[in-house]
């Protein structure tokens, strides 16, 4: 690389900056990745305990094109860089009070599984799965991989075909198709996914069951774990270098202008181009001084965090074959779990977390996840998005009360919704984190676990801008800024950055080499 390259920083290792680092290398940048944790990967993590090895955040592979054509843009293949497994199952379903049900790939599938359970909804499911996949074309090719530069007007004009699906939530567009609750709930949870209420997700969103139900369920041997190391090759190819245990204390500036950043201890990193990786709301206000911000705490405090979680890590002596790789525990009372977790407190849920969980099992696809024999268990129970939840004990050594009673109540519902009457005897390692260490390890805001709802004031256009309006060479890329959450919208964060540096407001991916 030429020596009169610009440099350009980026904070944060996560996917989103190790995607951001690969392709600004690629465009002839000289990059410097700046992490404040001794481990790359963020969110994205992973740790070993006693011959178990836990993904620690995401743990679904989907949206497998935008993987395919991320990977292009270096001109390589996904299957040359991930062993990607198809699960079959995708999920298994454990509704309270009903017998599980395999939900597989697969548009036939679905159908056939659908009309089984409510006859003639085999029928809704083909129109409701031919919507989902127009939205979902219509969101690649018009608003995913855009920067919003030219305004609303020209790149979102195809958003007024679908007035009705930005006005109407997702709950209600699911329920006006089908009846049963099993149904209903297998369609509205993807608001998960999207750290949102599905009272307050555009129906827009029902695009995500083109994802699951059509595109499939793949798992990347090895965990995320996987991905994270594929970005850092592809960081590492194109010339970046990683530093770790660097903690960016203020981004330094003159006029309109990023001229670097500040570490924790006062050395100085100067830049031609800051992209700050980090949660959007501690960017702006921890590194930025008030004159500087785009966005201030009076911009953040109507908006919506997002979810919170309890995660809880189990070592399990010996197998437990009741559960699928993926698996989904849908209480009756869904609603309530939602408001237990969006809404204020209640009196009547005094640990304000949801019943409806879910708990993957990597280990009946990947054999590195436990010893022979044994079972590995990553358990995800939705809770607000509050500090005040608490610490888990995986890096803090001791966990809250309110995480503890979690986690607690979480491995006896498995227990008894699952059928595995001992699972809390055959426990030999346990390990939680809670809403505290996402904000005490990832800055997250108010302790959120995947990012801002994606409620309507906060998707698309209306999520924020990827570039500062006081220093015009200030970008952001991640989950908390557009175009949203979850590891593929990050590497098209990624891909943003790299279209607004070229000043290119084209509302399509990049050209693939």
């Amino acid at each position: 690389m030429s020596t009169n390259a610009q440099h350009a920083v980026v904070i944060g290792a996560g996917v989103a900056g190790l995607a951001t680092a690969a392709l600004l290398g690629r465009e002839g940048y000289a990059v410097t990745v700046l992490e404040r944790l001794d481990t790359v990967g963020g969110r994205a993590g992973d740790e070993a305990i006693d011959g178990f090895r836990f993904d620690t955040g995401p743990s679904w592979y989907l949206m497998p094109d935008a993987f395919d054509h991320f990977f292009a843009l270096f001109g390589k293949r996904t299957e040359d860089l991930l062993d990607l497994v198809d699960l079959t199952p995708a999920y298994r379903l454990f509704p309270e009070g009903s017998e599980p049900v395999d939900v597989q790939s697969g548009r036939a599938q679905a159908q056939a599984l659908f009309e089984s359970i409510e006859p003639g909804a085999g029928a809704a499911l083909g129109e409701y799965l031919d919507s989902a996949k127009f939205t979902y074309t219509i969101a690649l090719e018009r608003f995913l991989y855009t920067t919003f530069a030219g305004g609303v007007g020209g790149v979102d004009k195809q958003l007024l075909l679908l007035p009705k699906l930005l006005a109407q939530p997702l709950d209600a567009y699911v329920a006006k198709r089908f009846t049963d609750t099993r149904l209903r709930q297998m369609l509205t949870y993807p608001a998960v996914f999207l750290s949102s209420h599905p009272s307050r997700t555009p129906s827009m969103y029902h695009l995500m069951s083109h994802t699951d139900l059509v595109q499939g369920v793949q798992y990347p041997q090895g965990g995320f774990a996987a991905v994270v190391d594929a970005l850092q090759a592809l960081a590492r190819e194109n010339g970046a270098a990683v530093r770790l245990g660097a903690d960016v204390a203020a981004i330094t500036y003159e006029g309109r202008r990023a001229t670097g950043v500040r570490l924790v201890g006062g050395e100085e990193i100067p830049a031609d181009v800051v992209v700050s990786c980090a949660d959007l709301h501690h960017t702006e206000t921890r590194l930025l001084p008030k004159e500087k911000r785009t966005y201030d705490e009076a911009y953040f405090a109507p908006r919506d965090p997002g979810l919170g979680t309890v995660l809880v890590m189990l070592g399990v002596a010996g197998e437990i074959p009741q559960l699928a790789h993926h698996n989904l525990l849908f209480s009756r009372e869904w609603d309530a779990d939602f408001d237990a977790v969006f809404n204020a407190p209640e009196p009547s849920r005094p640990l304000d977390a949801s019943r409806s969980i879910y708990v993957s099992k990597p280990s009946a696809t990947d054999p590195t996840t436990a010893p022979a024999g044994d079972t590995n268990l990553f358990v995800l129970v939705p809770v607000p998005a509050a500090e005040s939840v608490g610490h888990g004990d995986l890096y803090r050594g001791e966990e809250s009360v309110a995480v503890r009673a979690i986690a607690d109540a979480a491995v006896a519902q498995i227990a008894e919704w699952c059928g595995v009457v001992d699972l809390e005897d055959r426990i030999v390692v346990r390990a939680t984190l809670g809403p505290a260490d996402f904000a005490e390890r990832y800055n997250a805001w108010s302790g959120g676990s995947i990012g801002p709802a994606h409620t309507l004031r906060q998707s698309a256009f209306l999520r924020g801008r990827n570039r500062s309006r006081k220093l015009n060479n200030l970008l952001y890329a991640g989950a908390t800024t557009l175009p949203g959450v979850g590891v593929p919208m990050c590497l098209i964060s990624a891909e943003n950055v790299v279209k607004r540096l070229r000043g290119d407001r084209s509302p399509g991916p990049l050209e693939e080499m």
